[in-house]
């Protein structure tokens, strides 16, 4: 088994490369947008709403240890967990999402990729995903939290693939 992260800024085509790869045979992908924390639990600071330690536990140490990942994904909308699910390794598992390259998961993966995008492309497509009103959330809140985890914890320096996209 080989494990994978994409990590990258927001519209730069993670999910997109992830579920491509995932369609084209035995790869098995996580969503780090599945591993929020509940709007109550957010903390200030970098990765302050992600339930990263969950993750890792949940997900990485089973791979790892060649076990199935049994995990709760995190739904947005109600803010709470979903239903535990088994999933089973497969010849490739991918993480894909911000944060997936954050020093407490990073040394997990075989190979870790960086999607990169510049800031007007990146406007377009959250414009084309969300709409005007969500982006300028978006623009307000989370690129500034993503900006500032990827001056800190640097995951493009890890990487052994950057893609601009």
């Amino acid at each position: 088994m080989i494990l994978a992260a994409i990590d990258g800024r927001s519209g730069a085509g993670k999910t997109t490369l992830a579920s491509e790869l995932e369609q084209s045979g035995d790869v098995l992908v996580f969503h780090m947008d599945d591993y929020y924390l509940p709007r109550s639990l957010h903390k200030p600071g970098i990765a302050g709403n992600m339930d990263l330690l969950r993750f890792r536990q949940e997900v990485l140490e089973p791979l790892r240890a060649g076990k199935p990942v049994k995990t709760r994904r995190f739904d947005c909308t109600s803010q709470q967990l979903c239903k535990e699910e088994i999933r089973y390794p497969k010849d490739l598992v991918i993480v894909e999402g911000a944060y997936s390259l954050h020093p407490l998961l990073r040394d997990f993966y075989d190979s870790r990729i960086f999607a990169d995008i510049d800031s007007d492309t990146q406007k377009q497509r959250l414009l084309q995903r969300m709409g005007p009103e969500k982006v300028r959330e978006f623009e307000r809140v989370w690129i500034p939290r993503e900006e500032a985890y990827l001056k800190a914890c640097d995951p493009k320096a890890v990487c052994d693939i950057v893609l601009k996209m």
